[in-house]
């Protein structure tokens, strides 16, 4: 397994950038390069479309809003149940992204293979984002058919093994992370929730199987001691608005730690509202928080990155949060002695 330094970077995937060629240069500039999605190119790569492509019945809006016909799917499920089966028994590549939902996907892969990259990130939108944010053709989320959404859950793992697998082919290993949204508004009380815990515990072990480091990115607070103990590798969170949260859960995360999890802390803040504080207040934010939980044990593991997507942002404003997110990281590591 590829050993990850201290403090790396990474992003969470999303970029502003309509080109191509630059959104893949821009994702090499970090510690661990990271697969660009680019939905202002082409709102195809919102994170659910993406999640979905090959869905019968499958449409999505400007927005990446989607919406599945139930007759459509039915039509073509089972067409798409035996590619699903294609595709986990050794066939995975007939899963991939097509460049029509992930553009930077072949020239992202060139690029491992010819830099020899150890390890790289690919990410796509979890089950429960997938099946609660999608909807029928009469409004109801897609999760409300329970067949559909089980055929959902398998194409997604499907294509998150079929990355995984394409990654090794070039050489790295792979840092797969499951965007989970959705997770905010968590329900213990809804069948379909717990269920969908479930599925993500099935689906961290498969793809740990695969040779992944398995993470959970989420950004937002949510039932964090129901997701330490669901076998994910990293926990991906905005550490300015859910690293105390999280903190609180004292034995579920000291559980966590102890058996190799680490956090990545989204240490610069991307949404629109907020100035960018310098990074010698946000080095000192993460120190306050963490000084509780042992600050300098917690970094040794941890990676660092922006707190959530980029996509919303300029060209020019996501250079300076990844110029911070350097300045960070160099604080930290000489304040918790890791240089």
């Amino acid at each position: 397994m590829t050993r990850l330094p201290a403090l790396a970077t990474t992003a969470i995937g999303s970029l502003p950038h309509t080109q191509l060629e630059l959104a893949v240069q821009a994702a090499f500039q970090v510690d661990v390069p990271y697969l660009p999605q680019l939905p202002r190119r082409d709102p195809g790569e919102y994170m659910v479309p993406q999640a979905l492509e090959g869905l019968p019945g499958l449409s999505h809006d400007r927005e990446g809003v989607c919406t599945v016909s139930l007759s459509d799917w039915r039509v073509g499920a089972s067409a798409l149940q035996r590619l699903i089966g294609r595709s986990l028994a050794g066939e995975a590549a007939l899963l991939e992204p097509t460049p029509e939902a992930y553009g930077a996907w072949p020239a992202f892969l060139w690029e491992l293979s010819a830099r020899k990259t150890p390890i790289a990130k690919v990410h796509l939108a979890g089950p429960l984002t997938v099946t609660h944010a999608a909807r029928l053709s009469d409004g109801r989320a897609l999760a409300s058919d329970a067949a559909l959404a089980s055929q959902v859950f398998q194409l997604v793992v499907a294509r998150a093994l079929a990355m995984v697998k394409a990654v090794a082919a070039r050489g790295a290993q792979a840092l797969f992370f499951f965007d989970e949204p959705g997770l905010c508004g968590l329900s213990l009380g809804t069948a379909s929730h717990l269920m969908a815990l479930q599925e993500l515990k099935v689906a961290a072990l498969a793809l740990r199987k695969a040779g992944a480091i398995v993470g959970l990115h989420c950004c937002g607070n949510t039932d964090w001691e129901r997701l330490l103990p669901l076998g994910f590798e990293v926990l991906s969170i905005d550490a300015r608005l859910s690293l105390a949260p999280l903190l609180e859960r004292e034995r579920e995360l000291a559980v966590f730690l102890r058996g190799g999890g680490r956090l990545a802390l989204g240490v610069v803040p991307t949404d629109l509202e907020s100035e960018l504080p310098s990074a010698t207040a946000l080095c000192h934010e993460i120190f306050s928080t963490l000084s509780r939980a042992g600050a300098e044990e917690v970094l040794e593991r941890a990676l660092l990155t922006p707190a959530c997507g980029l996509a919303l942002r300029g060209v020019p404003e996501a250079e300076v949060i990844f110029e911070r997110l350097a300045h960070v990281r160099a604080l930290l590591a000489a304040r918790a002695s890791l240089t």
